[in-house]
């Protein structure tokens, strides 16, 4: 039971303060910096009273041995600040919308230079890691694309996460100079 005059801390907050007044279910109290707010009285719990002595043995005791943890597997953690690199499909249905009327080479030709065109965004603006999309296919965007990407100093690459892209993508990573 709380009355006025009562000591009191919100449960859900880092406040406390004195009751003031009492208002069926609402209760005003004054916090120590002079505020006068208004809670539920189920948000409130009353402190600074002998009432809450609290006594228990030892075999009430939980040990923290005795306490089942939780069986979690395979669960990989990441910082908030590492954000996933960015993708960029390289298949020619997302690059272009009427495709059907173009020769393998002229394919072949917008997917390198949309690739080169990347990488050298990325490098101008000190991205450290893209993935490029290319598929299964026959491998010849991947010859192409490996070709491309070894021409380049300051490049390595490798394929890209299989679990996540299978085998038709590769993760280029881009060394920053340190001068």
């Amino acid at each position: 039971m709380i009355i006025k005059g009562d000591k009191v801390s919100v449960l859900d907050d880092a406040i406390d303060g004195v009751v003031t007044n009492v208002n069926g279910n609402e209760i005003t109290i004054e916090t120590v910096d002079g505020f006068n707010l208004t809670f539920k009285r189920n948000e409130l719990i009353k402190i600074g009273n002998n009432d809450m002595n609290f006594s228990f043995n030892k075999s009430q005791v939980i040990n923290e041995k005795e306490v089942a943890k939780p069986n979690y597997t395979n669960v990989v953690k990441k910082s908030k600040k590492e954000i996933p690199p960015p993708e960029f499909d390289l298949h020619i249905e997302k690059l272009v919308k009427n495709y059907k009327a173009m020769s393998n080479y002229d394919i072949l030709t917008l997917q390198t230079e949309t690739a080169k065109r990347h990488i050298e965004f990325a490098i101008r603006n000190r991205i450290p890691k893209i993935v490029f999309i290319h598929g299964v296919g026959e491998g010849i965007l991947k010859s192409e694309l490996d070709f491309m990407l070894g021409r380049y100093h300051n490049i390595s690459f490798q394929d890209a996460n299989y679990q996540k892209y299978g085998l038709g993508a590769t993760e280029v990573y881009f060394k920053q100079n340190t001068k």
